[in-house]
């Protein structure tokens, strides 16, 4: 047994060595070098090197639950929810590169959302462009959506910004609220190519920027499509898919001059030029200024084929070969004007701000941020579900007499101030005012066509013009506070409440809630009216930032 155990270890060392001298013989393979990523602190916290470049990435994100509720007016068809829930997801993705030109940077934000409930978190707005994708269930359409959108997908470099960002328009953008619903310009996302110039070290900057149009058009008003919303009990489906938007122009006359027969325009708007927008912007230690005007297009389609109603002045039915010629109506140029200012009060606490601001246009409601919280991109639409009436927030509407395309005028003002009462504990308050009126005798002149079209606020004179909601200037008041608890760096714990009041600047409306059976085309002695409507509002909060 012994004799065996030294002949194993024997051939054991052999071999080794055998082995040992062969493997001395072969090349030697190095490793792979392991890059390991490595801080770039060129640009703030958070940014690395991608390994194998010299570009440096921030990679953060967001988390949010929010919890709502609305006043509910009534239960009838398309209203009558009163809580909202949503569910947020935010991915931002920041590259920089440092060139002989400046830093080279592209910035890339995706939200998901899930959303329900009242119009507020299941958004018609969202819905109509193309945000947000609407349930179809008995008790979910309308009610439930899912949200997704390229926030932001932007490339800056030597002055340029390319691609899809906030609006060079915009100031104040309710940078202190939860809902938002403060009236202002607050375009969160849309596709521009704009250059920025510093004005040597003054602190003064000037930005041109071309963008696009598609998000700054909030409707030529149409009879047909304000009638077709009216049915359907919701603006955010009635529309959809529409192809065309039918508007009335007066093409028979009688020997009087009296209009007797109609032909119809395409109201949908078409992207024939860029909104184009010019900033001065100054900044310093104080704070912060800013002076913005956009120019914009308002145009129209042609005429329909072979839609026509009504008479010749001879008693004869209206077609295309006896109908007075018109040309399709000529192009409107809408334009807004907005000046801000923010102050830095750090003497009052750390991190307190004060923004002041105001804007006025024609023709451009989504500049002037009219129709910012209460709908955008429809004719007719309400914040409230349920609400007494609707306001319309039409750009521009087509005169029938004329057959010109006559500009809508807003304006909105607003203030806001973020208070800090200790470190972990801060609170904001804001309050706005904007009203918004239709072109002179634009009301009237639709008036006159309600009678061979419909959909309109009925002939001038009558009960259904003095009560109609349709076509009426309307003011809006919004304000409100919050209170913010942040107990650890980068989560919120919120809660904010805000009071609105919408009325007519003059008259009173019949009120489609509280008058059962009554239309806006048949308003009987016993309707109800009212002159204003308000409503409250609350939302809850729980925020993570990473």
């Amino acid at each position: 047994m012994r004799l065996l155990k030294v002949s194993l270890l024997g051939s054991v060392a052999v071999t080794s060595a055998i082995t040992g001298a062969q493997a001395a013989d072969l090349p030697i393979k190095k490793a792979a070098p392991i890059e390991y990523v490595r801080v770039c602190s060129a640009y703030g916290a958070g940014f690395f090197y991608i390994p194998g470049t010299d570009t440096c990435l921030r990679v953060s994100g967001r988390a949010r639950f929010e919890v709502g509720y609305n006043d509910g007016y009534s239960r009838n068809q398309g209203a009558g929810d009163t809580t909202g829930y949503r569910g947020l997801a935010r991915i931002n993705l920041d590259a920089r590169t440092q060139t002989g030109y400046g830093t080279l940077r592209a910035f890339v934000r995706l939200e998901f959302a899930s959303r329900t409930g009242y119009s507020n978190f299941a958004s018609g707005t969202q819905t109509r462009i193309g945000n947000a994708f609407s349930a179809l269930g008995q008790d979910q359409f309308g009610r439930a959506q899912q949200f997704v959108s390229t926030e932001k997908a932007f490339i800056q470099f030597a002055g340029l910004t390319a691609g899809r960002a906030s609006s060079f328009f915009d100031f104040y953008a309710n940078d202190y609220e939860i809902i938002g619903g403060a009236l202002g310009s607050n375009l969160a996302s849309t596709n521009l190519l704009a250059y920025t110039s510093k004005l040597g070290d003054s602190g003064f900057s000037a930005s041109l920027s071309l963008e696009d149009p598609t998000f700054r058009k909030n409707t030529i008003f149409s009879a047909s499509v304000a009638a077709a919303n009216a049915a359907a009990g919701t603006s955010s489906f009635a529309t959809f898919g529409a192809l065309n938007a039918p508007s009335p122009v007066f093409l028979g006359f009688n020997a009087a001059g009296q209009p007797t027969g109609v032909g119809f325009v395409d109201v949908i708007e078409r992207n024939r030029m860029p909104d184009f927008v010019g900033a001065l912007r100054y900044d310093a230690a104080w704070g912060s200024a800013q002076v913005s005007a956009a120019v914009k297009d308002v145009n129209t389609g042609n005429f329909l084929p072979n839609q026509f109603l009504g008479t010749t002045g001879d008693g004869a039915a209206l077609t295309a070969a006896n109908a007075v010629s018109r040309q399709r109506p000529s192009t409107e140029y809408g334009w807004a004007i907005q000046g801000g200012v923010k102050f830095n009060l750090p003497f009052i606490a750390p991190g307190d701000g004060l923004y002041l601001q105001g804007a006025y246009g024609e023709g451009a409601t989504l500049y002037t941020g009219y129709s910012n919280y209460s709908g955008s991109y429809a004719s007719n639409t309400s914040n409230v579900s349920g609400a007494s009436f609707n306001q319309f927030f039409n750009d521009s509407t087509l005169n029938p007499l004329t057959g010109r395309l006559e500009l809508s005028r807003s304006f909105t003002v607003v203030g806001s101030y973020l208070h800090y009462w200790t470190p972990e504990w801060r609170s904001a308050f804001f309050a706005s005012y904007g009203e918004l009126s239709q072109a002179p005798g634009a009301r009237a002149a639709q008036g006159i066509a309600s009678a061979l079209v419909g959909g309109g606020p009925g002939a001038p004179g009558t009960r259904t013009f003095a009560l109609n909601q349709t076509l009426r200037d309307t003011y809006q008041i919004y304000t409100g506070a919050s209170v913010i608890w942040s107990p650890v760096k980068d989560l919120d714990i919120g809660l904010e409440g805000i009071y609105t009041k919408i009325g007519v600047t003059n008259g009173r409306v019949v009120d489609l809630n509280k008058s059962f059976g009554v239309s806006q085309t048949n308003i009987p002695l016993s309707a109800r009216t009212v002159s204003s409507f308000d409503t409250v509002q609350l939302r809850m909060r729980v925020q993570r930032d990473f």
